[in-house]
């Protein structure tokens, strides 16, 4: 805003251009002020906002960690899984040998067993027919007298 001063005999009237003075000290100090203020405030944002980056970069931190230890457990799982199914297959083998060798143990036993019974039938059997053919000499010597 341009103002237009009244002359006066040595120049503009010193009232109006004082006055005019006062309001643009009183202006121009309202305009430092702000900027001060503003200025503060920046200042103030940009440590708020550099707060805010510390923390945004902490997080991304911890994210990437939990990130990172998430995949080791579960590289760690898989891992450990793998070896509970190969000790697993492996003592399902074990166990199936020794079952294996089990059974041949008892079938070899069946097998002299059944060996015996028949060995011992046929001794039954001759001893039987012995003492048949005794009891039949027996009848005959009865007879006989």
């Amino acid at each position: 805003m341009v103002e237009k001063f009244s002359r006066e005999e040595n120049g503009y009237n010193k009232e109006e251009v004082n006055k005019f003075v006062d309001d643009v000290i009183v202006q121009t100090e309202a305009v430092i002020n702000r900027v001060r203020n503003q200025q503060d405030e920046i200042r103030s944002l940009k440590k708020e906002l550099e707060h805010y980056k510390k923390i945004e970069e902490t997080l991304k931190s911890a994210l990437l960690n939990a990130e990172k230890a998430s995949n080791d457990i579960k590289q760690n799982a898989i891992e450990e899984s793998k070896i509970i199914i190969t000790d697993a297959k492996r003592n399902a083998s074990h166990i199936i040998n020794d079952a294996l060798i089990r059974a041949e143990k008892i079938e070899i036993k069946a097998d002299t067993l059944e060996r015996n019974i028949i060995t011992f039938k046929r001794k039954l059997k001759l001893i039987v027919e012995q003492q048949l053919a005794v009891v039949e000499d027996i009848e005959e010597l009865d007879l006989k007298d």
